[in-house]
């Protein structure tokens, strides 16, 4: 596995001996995974501390379902959410922090109460004032790419080749970014397995991972409890076939993990960079 580093506002993170795990908070009713579960405060605050001491090197927290289907929120109701849970976990963790929106009222306020981290679904396309947010306060920054918006994007989706089409996607976004004033060191980019894509897509893009080697920028990889993955699966548990899908997705690239289960990221992704790295010495 090569080095890499992301470049915050205050700290860069490096690694290089495995991929980074970002362990995800969902403070609403409806997510796919957690919905409900961390909606107190107290409880969110629980399950931050939680994923910080079993390991986690970033911690996502969302306020608005993003699952197929959903329905979009205010940022009023977004912030309703999010900012109580900032407002308990300010000065309490080590690692950094990341705010999972879209929307810039929401950033700024959640990067005004210490986190460091923008997660963007929508690539800058549906709130003109995110990028300038990201830019001035420095934060690090996940470019993602969705074709369509959470309520439609699994309506019969179409690429003539998704590799190419999302690898272009990011560049130009990439490109577009920078020009923009952030920094090329601030961002990861995320293809953005499930957001508008088929079985059949996903398969695709993670057999073709390598190809967004051209980025030349660090690949977070969410693919967490995807639907896509209960359906190869089969009768495997889930966890398990969520660990083999990274390790392959770190083997073909992929510098940082969005999960849900901290412990098994991790004991899988200690597995992946001991074989990546013995790979590169061979």
């Amino acid at each position: 596995m090569q080095a890499h580093a992301w470049q915050l506002k205050t700290r860069t993170l490096h690694w290089q001996g495995r991929p980074l795990v970002m362990g995800i908070i969902n403070v609403t009713p409806d997510s796919f995974s957690d919905g409900g579960q961390y909606l107190d405060p107290e409880a969110a605050l629980d399950r931050a501390l939680e994923l910080e001491a079993e390991g986690a090197d970033v911690i996502d927290l969302g306020g608005e379902s993003t699952r197929p289907g959903a329905t979009p929120v205010s940022a009023e109701v977004e912030l309703a959410r999010v900012l109580p849970v900032l407002k308990h976990l300010r000065g309490r963790l080590k690692i950094p922090l990341s705010i999972d929106t879209w929307k810039a009222a929401v950033a700024a306020a959640a990067l005004e109460e210490g986190a460091e981290i923008v997660n963007d679904v929508s690539a800058g396309r549906w709130d003109n004032l995110l990028w300038a947010t990201v830019a001035q306060y420095r934060a690090g920054y996940v470019l993602m790419h969705a074709l369509g918006q959470p309520a439609t994007m699994q309506k019969a989706p179409q690429y003539i080749d998704p590799t190419v089409e999302i690898v272009d996607f990011l560049s130009k976004f990439l490109a577009r970014a920078e020009e923009n004033g952030m920094a090329l060191e601030s961002i990861v980019c995320d293809p953005g397995f499930g957001f508008g894509k088929t079985l059949g897509h996903n398969l695709t893009l993670l057999r073709d991972l390598q190809a967004f080697g051209v980025l030349r920028r660090p690949i977070l990889v969410g693919l967490s409890r995807k639907s896509f993955l209960k359906l190869i699966g089969g009768s495997e548990p889930l966890e398990i076939t969520n660990e083999l899908a990274h390790m392959w997705a770190t083997a073909r690239g992929a510098a940082i993990w969005r999960v849900h289960d901290v412990p098994a990221a991790l004991r899988a992704a200690r597995l992946a960079g001991v074989f990546v790295r013995g790979a590169e010495t061979t």
